[in-house]
């Protein structure tokens, strides 16, 4: 996808849409002064939204590999079909789903719309105050040219009004409470006393927010006021200056099972290129082998623990502002430039960018996605995945903006830890962790940091005893895993479908 923009309307969709629309439309028919934008109709978002794959146009060989095409799955009716007790869980999904609303929903989430010709000014956003704390309110005043007196209010719930200072000719009335009018004869005068107004927050919440309403006669206003600590930065004394000193800002991280031979060929490669940056090593092999040498971390876990949480471990022993990961069985050459990557994040925004992976047959892999979550009512959420990227980096040629890239990257290792990655995931998992970090992680991709991948090309009889035992882990079909993928994504992230290119 080498475009600046994204279509925001999954293919698949379009037909949906478009009945709906043209329903629509015959209710508008009867006002010939109506006309429909239908380019923009196409991007509004439904209240119920679906995942259709496409159908099979082409029955020629690799026709999927030349056309690929979307497939769909219905995650509720593959989970539920497993479960011994799906109305069950089902209703266990739904309170589990309002309790994270609760949670999660403040008075700042709901819509506000000044009228248009009221004489109130208010601010419509930007006021926050501390937990018990007190603020000056900015931006009160009236603007009327109805004759005196000039009278305004204002009420809340979880906190109390006062002023900072006092106004000759202004009356006062509820000073410390939760209701206090203001009046005057003079509209100046009440104008310079509402620049003193005070909030103070009474009911402790560490993040929430206030509807606050400010009034006057016959016109009413809401708006809100934020209220929650202030957060605290997470700050990386790297010591650096001028060049990237990589090894005081990066930490290679990694996971091994049954492949020793492949990790020592990974460290070589990295000492070849960066002889004392950290490298920590999650170990759940039965019979651990010692890793040693400078700057080696290893940490053993209980046997088969799993890919996801040998991730979090290592993650959880970082200490310097960067994580790179790197699968156990890649190695480093001189287009594995971890300089590029930190130049990246310490000169954007992006938390995260990823690199590519060059495979054995010479193919090189970026496993660029852009992923995005619909609405859909009661049953759940559609989760579309595609093939591509939204736009390309500024200044930083072969690189561009998406959701989720190769299992080759480097990040912001406290963004990292904040997304976490699921334990549950024991055998295989990737796109799972972009996915959890969907919203919070802003992520880049680069196809030109490129690290290779040793081959996996083996005849059977060349293979040894660790690799047929790596084998029958890694790639044995298991209905178990199959259902807590649909269990996941069914239940924890609450889908009821998902679609992909």
């Amino acid at each position: 996808m080498g475009k600046s923009g994204v279509d925001s309307l999954p293919r698949q969709d379009r037909t949906h849409f478009m009945q709906f629309f043209s329903q629509y439309k015959k209710t508008l028919s009867h006002d010939s002064g109506l006309r429909v934008n239908e380019d923009v109709a196409c991007k509004l978002a439904l209240n119920v939204c679906s995942c259709i794959a496409d159908k099979e146009s082409l029955q020629i060989p690799f026709s999927n590999w030349i056309f690929p095409r979307v497939w769909a799955h219905n995650l509720g009716h593959a989970f539920l079909e497993a479960h011994p007790d799906p109305e069950g869980v089902k209703t266990l999904r739904a309170q589990e789903y309002s309790s994270f609303q609760k949670r999660s929903y403040t008075a700042a989430n709901g819509l506000i719309v000044a009228e248009a010709n009221s004489p109130l000014q208010y601010p419509t956003q930007g006021v926050e105050v501390r937990p018990l704390k007190t603020v000056i309110i900015p931006g009160l005043a009236l603007n009327t040219k109805t004759a005196s007196p000039y009278k305004v209010y204002l009420r809340a719930a979880l906190g109390t009004f006062d002023v900072l200072a006092f106004v000759d000719g202004v009356s006062l009335n509820g000073e410390g409470e939760n209701h206090m009018t203001l009046s005057s004869a003079s509209q100046s005068a009440l104008n310079q006393q509402l620049a003193f107004v005070t909030y103070t927050n009474t009911v402790f919440h560490p993040r929430t927010a206030e509807n606050v309403e400010f009034g006057t006669e016959g016109f009413r206003s809401l708006f809100t006021i934020k209220i929650g600590h202030k957060n605290t930065p997470h700050l990386y004394n790297s010591g650096h200056q001028g060049e990237y000193n990589i090894s005081a800002l990066v930490t290679i991280a990694t996971k091994t099972f049954l492949r020793y031979d492949k990790l020592k060929d990974l460290i070589d490669s990295i000492r070849q290129y960066y002889p004392t940056v950290t490298i920590v090593i999650a170990d759940d092999n039965q019979h651990p082998q010692p890793v040693t040498g400078p700057h080696i971390e290893q940490y053993i876990m209980p046997f088969g623990k799993g890919w996801f949480a040998g991730r979090n471990l290592v993650v959880s022993q970082v200490t310097t502002k960067y994580v790179l990961w790197v699968d156990d069985d890649f190695y480093f050459t001189s287009n594995t430039k971890l300089e590029k990557m930190v130049d990246i994040l310490e000169k954007t925004t992006l938390d995260l960018v990823g690199g590519a992976v060059r495979e054995a047959t010479g193919y090189t892999a970026t496993f660029r996605h852009i992923i995005s979550v619909e609405d859909g009512g009661d049953e759940g959420d559609c989760l579309h995945i595609r093939n591509g990227y939204y736009h390309d980096i500024q200044g930083f040629p072969d690189c561009v903006v998406a959701d989720a890239v190769i299992n080759f990257f480097m990040g912001r290792t406290d963004k990292v830890r904040a997304a976490g990655f699921n334990p549950r995931l024991a055998r295989y998992g990737h796109l799972e962790f972009f996915i959890d970090g969907l919203g919070s992680l802003h992520i880049g991709s680069c196809s030109d940091v490129i690290v290779n991948h040793a081959s996996k090309i083996k005849l059977p009889w060349g293979k040894t005893e660790s690799e047929k035992a790596y084998a029958k882990f890694r790639y044995t079909s298991n209905t178990d895993d199959t259902n807590l993928h649909n269990e996941i994504f069914y239940f924890t992230n609450r889908f009821k479908c998902m679609s992909s290119n």
